[in-house]
C-alpha cells in the first residue's frame, strides 16, 4: 500500500548524505497550533498509528507544550503522547522531549512561506516528517517536499502517507 501511495506522489529517492540544516528564519508563534502528519518514516512511537496530529502551544514559561494524538489501527484507541519542546541552538531548530529530560532534535528543514506545511528531521537520517495545516495536500505540494527531502539525502520512497 505504501509503495502505491509513494508511486502516486511522484517522488524519487537519491543516496547522499543528509543536509539537517534548518530553516534561518522561524516566527515561533506562527507555528504553534495544529499540525496534521501528512507523512512519515516508520519507527516504533507511532508504528500502526493513523489519524496523527500535533498541537504545539507556548506556555507562561516560554517552553513549548506538545500534544501528538493518533489512532491505533490495531485496536481502534486513540493514543495521546504529551511532551515539552524548547528552542534550540539554531533557528528552524526544536528540542522536544516525551520523556523526563531526555530531548531530541526537531529540525524544521523546509517550511511553506504562508507556514500551511512543515517538512521536519532530526539529526538522525532515520526521522523524517511531511506536516500540514490541513489534512490532505495537493499531489503536485507533496512532490516539491519530497523534491526538497531529497535534494537534502533522504530516501523518501521509505515514507509512510498517513491516513488522514
Amino acid at each position: 500500500m505504501a509503495t502505491m501511495l509513494f508511486a502516486a506522489s511522484g517522488c524519487r529517492a537519491q543516496k547522499f548524505d543528509i543536509d539537517r540544516t534548518t530553516i534561518k528564519n522561524l516566527n515561533i508563534k506562527r507555528y504553534m497550533g495544529r499540525w496534521y502528519e501528512i507523512a512519515r518514516f516508520d519507527h516504533s512511537f507511532e508504528r500502526n498509528m493513523e489519524y496523527c496530529e500535533a498541537f504545539y502551544a507556548i506556555q507562561k514559561d516560554g517552553m513549548i507544550s506538545v500534544t501528538n494524538t493518533g489512532i491505533n489501527t490495531n485496536t481502534g484507541k486513540r493514543k495521546t503522547a504529551y511532551g515539552k519542546a524548547k528552542a534550540g541552538r539554531e533557528p528552524g531548530q526544536l528540542r522536544v522531549s516525551f520523556f523526563w529530560v531526555f530531548y531530541s532534535d526537531y529540525n524544521i528543514l523546509a517550511l511553506d512561506d504562508d507556514y500551511e506545511w512543515a517538512l521536519v528531521g532530526s539529526k538522525s537520517p532515520k526521522y523524517l516528517w511531511i506536516l500540514s495545516r490541513t489534512r490532505q495536500l495537493d499531489s503536485q505540494t507533496k512532490r516539491e517536499i519530497c523534491d526538497i527531502a531529497e535534494r537534502r539525502g533522504y530516501d523518501t520512497r521509505d515514507l509512510i502517507w498517513v491516513k488522514q
